[in-house]
């Protein structure tokens, strides 16, 4: 198999007005990729100013925001391939007290339209014979963090449901990817539902890496066809730990989760 090239491969990215979606943008666009970009926000997507992308705002967790970015997509470009199932949201209100409606809301956004998205385009993709489907979970898809229990909860059902297509698709010559960034310097304290988050947390974005960073090393998972992608390479030695010492792990978390207060 040749080395992956980004020029001219049609590109579809959810939540691409900011953070991490908008860095993918602008380094695809740099790599000579045709680009299809939704986020709720018209401005933020023209903010961009990428103008050789096809820009579809509208609410990823709707049918009808769906069907039209894959039938313009189709309309446009003919194909579809790769997808960056980008778009989330957090919610910090702890189980025992979440509002069923966040809750509810948060695994639209987190799970079920990157699910349906996927479905939406394995269809292209499988008369190509190619295609790659990428899935933002979270370093929290692999350990649970107790401020952000149930975000916890919607990106482990991602990391699930991409390892399934992984090994359902690949027969077909379609790749599937997870990617668990860590702190990355987003916007996403600022957007997530309930509760803020404790000090120690809200502390550690010092440690974040740029949106640039987490963009790059996304890239290259998808030119190296990697089955998952960790970023910063470091959270893995958490993760490890988790493993082998959980009881250690947890009571450490248990700590840091000490002080978060209601918006």
């Amino acid at each position: 198999m040749g080395a992956f090239a980004w020029q001219g491969q049609v590109v579809v990215i959810t939540g691409a007005s900011g953070g991490i979606g908008a860095a993918c943008a602008r380094a695809l666009d740099a790599r000579g990729a045709q680009l299809v970009l939704n986020a709720r926000s018209e401005s933020g997507l023209a903010a961009l100013n990428l103008p050789d992308a096809l820009l579809l705002h509208g609410d990823i967790t709707l049918a009808a925001t769906r069907e039209q970015l894959v039938a313009r997509t189709l309309d446009r470009f003919g194909r579809v391939d790769v997808l960056v199932n980008n778009a989330g949201v957090g919610v910090y209100w702890p189980p025992s007290a979440a509002r069923d409606e966040d809750t509810r809301r948060m695994f639209e956004v987190n799970f079920f339209a990157p699910l349906a998205l996927a479905q939406a385009v394995v269809p292209a993709m499988r008369r190509q014979r190619s295609g790659v489907i990428v899935n933002i979970s979270s370093i929290a898809g692999k350990v649970t963090l107790p401020w952000l229990t149930l975000y916890s909860a919607s990106k482990f059902a991602l990391s699930s449901a991409t390892a399934g297509l992984r090994m359902e698709l690949a027969r077909d010559g379609i790749h599937v990817m997870a990617v668990y960034p860590g702190y990355v310097k987003t916007q996403f304290q600022d957007h997530a539902i309930g509760a803020y988050p404790p000090p120690e947390i809200a502390k550690g974005k010092r440690f974040a890496i740029s949106a640039q960073q987490c963009a790059r090393d996304i890239l290259r998972g998808v030119e190296r066809r990697s089955r998952s992608v960790v970023t910063p390479g470091w959270w893995r030695g958490f993760a490890g730990l988790h493993l082998l010492f959980p009881s250690l792990v947890e009571a450490r978390l248990i700590r840091m989760n000490a002080g978060g207060g209601h918006r």
